[in-house]
Order: structure tokens, then sequence, then C-alpha cells
């Protein structure tokens, strides 16, 4: 069976009230019973001290002061009688039955000096009364005393009107706590509604919802939480598009990139099948087919190389190595393509300068970088210089090429992008790979890479590997 959680907040709400009102009310009940009752005996005790007090100093006898206590006494319906030494009573003021004896435990009680006080019934009759024994004692032994008595009848009246107009208080609480009650259970069931709304609203699709937030209770912190958790459902949204985009992007580069090889390959090979090419230049279609067949190997084992490098697959060698001596290595190994294309690579370091890195990776990142300065510089200069500070070694290529445009600068780390569409003849970064492995490689190194560059002037790199 469904019940609604305004009703069962209201129920548990309820469930408290009443039983906190049930307590209460006996504990006042209680309280006021054992109130009046203590009253009682007190009054009972001084009055019985006042008339012993009068019976040792009064010069006409007993009987007149008992006459005159009497008296007294019935006006505030008290009745008072003295007993001897075996608890016989004598002189009774009140007591329907003259044979009315006090009990051996009674008068063991009393023996002490201290006054006895019950509630007891009176013989045939069905009311209570207040009973009080004060002890008369000569040379510390039991002489008599004095025996009052009243009855609760009108203390119960006054009990049975204070419980009369508590049950009035009672049901007027009642009423003001369900209204408060069902007011605050019906707010907090409202705020409860607006986030299962927007739950639905999210399972639906739509992840712009949001709810109005507090940190005044944990409802309000809930709601700070599934607006937390919508904001990041949007950014996975938008990174898996992003990821979609970029597969797309992938697939159609990988399909345009190695179509150009393959349908070269296949072309000359055909050539050959039907001796469509002649013999002289038979060579040359053999040398293009093995061109382009390394060249797709090369794409394929820098795809691999990323994959490992990105899942930290590979182990780095870190040692001492002399900038100079590496640099000068970039220079000879790339000077014929610097040549090709009238550029002059420019070397600058100080022969004492040492970096911490893995010597081919290290080798792997600078060629990366100088190909690409080589790529889109002609006719110009590529320095390569090393430095330090007092934390890192600087190793900075800086070329006086086409530059990249400032929006596309943070875009070129990107697996398979390509800045510009001439770049795609890089023979090393077709398919955008090469800066990418590059900034995977110095992570590795627990360097830094940065990049700055000015449009049709500049582009200039700059990595930095920390000191041992």
């Amino acid at each position: 069976m469904k019940v609604r959680f305004l009703y069962q907040l209201l129920l548990s709400h309820l469930g408290v009230i009443l039983v906190a009102f049930l307590l209460l009310s006996i504990l006042f009940t209680h309280y006021i019973e054992t109130l009046v009752y203590q009253n009682k005996s007190k009054e009972l005790i001084s009055y019985g001290k006042n008339i012993m007090v009068a019976l040792e100093n009064n010069e006409f006898g007993p009987e007149e002061v008992i006459r005159k206590y009497g008296e007294v006494l019935t006006g505030r319906n008290i009745s008072f009688s003295l007993f001897n030494k075996d608890g016989k009573i004598l002189y009774p003021t009140g007591f329907p039955d003259p044979e009315v004896k006090l009990t051996d435990v009674a008068l063991e009680k009393i023996t002490g000096g201290s006054p006895l006080v019950v509630k007891d019934r009176i013989r045939g009759s069905k009311n209570e009364v207040t009973l009080v024994a004060l002890p008369y004692l000569k040379k510390n032994r039991l002489a008599g005393g004095i025996l009052l008595t009243s009855p609760i009848s009108g203390s119960k009246v006054m009990i049975d009107q204070i419980n009369h107009y508590l049950i009035y208080a009672i049901l007027i609480a009642l009423f003001v706590s369900l209204l408060l009650s069902w007011l605050l259970s019906r707010i907090h069931v409202n705020r409860i509604k607006r986030i299962q709304k927007a739950t639905s609203i999210v399972s639906s699709g739509d992840y712009s919802v949001k709810i109005p937030t507090s940190h005044f209770d944990e409802i309000g912190e809930l709601g700070n939480d599934f607006n937390q958790m919508v904001d990041k459902i949007n950014l996975s949204m938008e990174e898996i598009s992003a990821l979609e985009s970029r597969r797309r992007q992938f697939m159609s580069d990988v399909s345009h990139e190695l179509k150009t090889p393959l349908t070269t390959i296949c072309g000359v090979l055909d050539g050959l099948n039907h001796n469509l090419i002649p013999e002289k230049e038979r060579q040359n279609g053999i040398a293009l087919i093995t061109k382009e067949a390394k060249r797709l190997i090369r794409l394929v084992n820098e795809n691999l190389d990323y994959d490992k490098i990105r899942s930290d697959q590979i182990k780095l060698f870190i040692q001492e190595i002399q900038v100079l001596e590496v640099i000068e290595v970039i220079k000879d190994q790339l000077y014929i393509q610097a040549a090709e294309k009238d550029n002059e690579i420019i070397i600058e370091a100080d022969e004492h300068l040492i970096i911490f890195a893995d010597y081919d990776r290290l080798l792997q990142i600078l060629i990366n970088i100088v190909k690409n300065s080589i790529q889109f510089t002609s006719g110009g200069t590529i320095y390569i210089q090393g430095k330090e500070d007092e934390q890192d070694t600087i190793i900075e290529v800086e070329d006086t090429g086409i530059g990249i445009e400032a929006s596309e600068v943070e875009n070129i780390w990107r697996r398979f992008y390509k800045a510009d569409v001439s770049r795609t003849n890089n023979p090393i970064g077709e398919f955008g790979l090469g800066l990418s492995i590059v900034k995977k490689i110095v992570e590795l190194h627990n360097g830094k890479i940065e990049v700055f560059s000015v449009k049709n002037e500049r582009t200039k790199f700059v990595l930095r590997f920390p000191k041992m």
C-alpha cells in the first residue's frame, strides 16, 4: 500500500505530539496531586503542633483547648483527636467510630518523634482522607499524641478542574501543532517534489534544469549536489560530443591519409603489372612504392606509439645529457631537410649545460618540433637554444615561419588536430599526432611545454625539464 510522504510526516508528527502531551499530562497531574497532598499534610502538622503547645500551656484544662480548636477546625473541614500511648482514641472530634485505634506499626513509626502522614479511608466511607499523627513524648517515650484528618474530596475537585482546563489546553495545542506540522510538511514535500520533477527532466535528456539551493538543511544540500551532478553531466556530454566529433574527424583523416599512399601504391603496381610504365621509369615507380609503404608504416607506428605513451606503457631511462650535444645531433640530422627549403638552423647552448631526460625520447621531441618548424618556414631561420634557470633546464625552438592563429594555439596539442590543410604534408604529423606525442612525453618527464606564436612572423616552443 502506497502512503504519501506528506501523510507519513503528519502521522509521525501527530504520534510524537500525542505521546508528548500524554506524558506531560500524566506528569503534571501527578505533580499537582503530590503538591496538594504535601500542602495539606503541612497544614495538618502545623495545626497539630499548635494544639500540643496549647495543651501544655493552657490553664483551663484540655477539654477547653479541644473545644476551641474543634470549633475552628470544623469550619475548615478538619477533625482531630487525642490518643494515648496504646493508640486508643481519646476525645474524638468528628470520628464516626469512637473505637478507632492506631496500629502497632503506626505507633512504632511515630515513637522516634517524627509525624506520620498517610492517605487512608475512614471506615464505612469511600472518601479518602489525609491523616497525620503527631507523637507526644515524655522523657523520650511515647505518651500519646494528636490525630488529625482532612478529606481529600476538596483537593480532588481542584485537581479535576485543573485537568479539565488541561484538556482544553492540550486540544488547542494539538490543533496548532497539527496546523504548523501540516504547513512545514507541505513545504518539505514541495521541495522534494521539485527535486523529483527535476530528476525526471534530467532522465528525459534535458540537462539544463536547475533547482533552488540553500545550506539551511539536508534538502538544500541535496539541491546543491543535484545541480553539481547536472553540471558534471553537461560537461561529460560536451566531452562525449567532442570525442565523437574527433572520432569522426579521425576516421575522415585516416581514410584520407591512408588513401593517398595506398592509391599511389596501387596505381604504380597496376602500371607495372600491365606494362604501362616505360622501362626507364620502372625504378622510379618502385622507389615511389617503397617511399609510400614506409610512409604508411610510419603513420601506423606513430599512432601505436601515441597509445603506448597515453597508457603509460613506456619506460623512461633518465640520465644526464649535454644539451649542446643533443641539439648538434638534431642539426646534423635535419640539415638537409632545412636546406631543401632554404632554411638555416642556428644552435646555441653552454657546453656545460646538462638536462635530465631519456635520450631517445628527447631526440623524438626535438625532431618533431624542429621538423614542424622546417615545414612551415621557407627561406628563414630556425633557432635552437639551451639555457637554464634556478629550477629548470630550458630548450627553446623558434622559427621565422608562417606562425599559428591565436585561436588555434591551444588546439595544436589535440590528437589528430590540423591547424592548416597544408600541414598534412608533414612526414611526421600527417594525423596531427606529432605534437600530441611531444606533449605527452614532456609530461612524462614532469616537464612543461609552451608555445608562443605570431601569425606570419614566428613561432616559439619552450620546453622546461626539472633539475634533479
